[in-house]
């Protein structure tokens, strides 16, 4: 996976029980919409929690990570498929 860690705008629905599901996100000026998000997980670093998506958009797939300290989405790397 190709690590990228720039900051991105992404849209999301926030479900029942607290679920985060990104739609699309906007990077380099182009908007991916996200077909799929193939897995989650969760990490602790210090005080912040970070949530990891492992999401696609059918062309590659995208790790992004959501602080919930800060409240701010990077695009940490890319897998072309």
């Amino acid at each position: 996976m190709e690590r990228i860690r720039e900051p991105i705008r992404v849209a999301v629905v926030f479900g029942p029980g607290r679920q985060i599901k990104p739609v699309w996100f906007e990077w380099r000026r182009r908007k991916h919409t996200l077909l799929e998000t193939t897995y989650h997980w969760r990490e602790q670093v210090g005080a912040a929690t970070l949530l990891h998506f492992a999401v696609t958009d059918g062309e590659a797939l995208y790790d992004l990570i959501y602080n919930t300290l800060d409240q701010s989405w990077h695009l940490n790397g890319i897998e072309a498929t």
